[in-house]
């Protein structure tokens, strides 16, 4: 029988936005610091954590790239999803003025997602593993030149002052997180107008227009694919993996019939999850 830590596993310092996540998600529960995503994901796998909260896109960043090759490679399941604002606050050394900052530590999308505040006072950013870890070498270091882009959380951990709130290039700046599990959670149905989300890569047979017909099966049925990426494998130009989330359980008869479609013309196809769907997603 599995044993329960209680743990959910994320990647970074305690204060870093995935501890955030952790933490309003799962409040009862224990986050688990990790170095790296592939430690986040070990964590779980090893029976060290039941759970991990893995950033995958960002409204304004992106999506993750690492994480679209740790998912298919791991022997995880999607089992749940967060939508959480994204909001940073400038934080520097107590009594440290505006005008000594000179460097500006935080993670590289942390960095990308306040390019306006760093280049309006000339500042020199400078890439962090994560948010509350450059809030963590500020403190350490005891540089009054540098500041950090960090959660809130991460001042009150770490004893900075926040000499600017909010300082997010826009308001509309969300971070989506999937919930990961060793064990699949098969959900059933609650109502026919309940919002669910099947997430699966597939490799399409090397054969003429093998995309289109796979995709095909998905139009004709009318199932709304609300994610379709391609990614490289193994460094070649000619291998190719696609990830995509679905609207629709695969139970649904229109889903089931297009996913047949789908294995018709691809020569992998791994559900990596069905959950459903969190209340932001519908007003994003």
């Amino acid at each position: 029988m599995t044993v329960k830590t209680n743990r959910i596993s994320f990647q970074g310092d305690f204060g870093a936005n995935s501890d955030m996540a952790c933490r309003d998600m799962f409040p009862s529960m224990e986050p688990l610091p990790c170095q790296t995503f592939e430690d986040a994901f070990v964590a779980v796998e090893n029976g060290d954590a039941d759970l991990a909260m893995i950033p995958i896109e960002n409204t304004i960043a992106g999506r993750v790239a690492d994480i679209h090759h740790l998912l298919p490679e791991s022997r995880l399941h999607i089992v749940g999803e967060y939508f959480m604002p994204i909001r940073f606050q400038l934080m520097v050394l107590p009594g440290v003025s505006h005008e000594e900052i000179r460097t500006v530590h935080s993670h590289i999308h942390a960095l990308g997602q306040c390019r306006k505040i760093v280049r309006a006072n000339g500042w020199k950013p400078v890439v962090a593993g994560d948010t509350a870890g450059a809030a963590k070498l500020v403190k350490e270091t005891g540089d009054r030149s540098m500041a950090a882009l960090a959660p809130r959380l991460a001042a009150d951990l770490y004893g900075l002052d926040i000499v600017a709130e909010n300082v997010e290039d826009t308001d509309s700046n969300v971070t989506r997180f999937v919930v990961l599990s060793r064990e699949e959670q098969r959900i059933a149905r609650t109502s026919d107008d309940e919002l669910i989300i099947t997430t699966f890569v597939f490799n399409v047979r090397n054969i003429p227009a093998a995309l289109y017909k796979a995709m095909g099966g998905f139009a004709t049925n009318g199932i709304n694919m609300t994610k379709l990426e391609s990614y490289q494998l193994g460094g070649k130009f000619v291998a190719t993996q696609f990830y995509a989330d679905i609207e629709g359980h695969p139970d649904d008869e229109g889903v089931r019939h297009a996913m047949d479609e789908l294995r018709f013309f691809s020569e992998k196809v791994r559900i990596l999850g069905t959950y459903r769907a969190h209340p932001m997603r519908g007003v994003l």
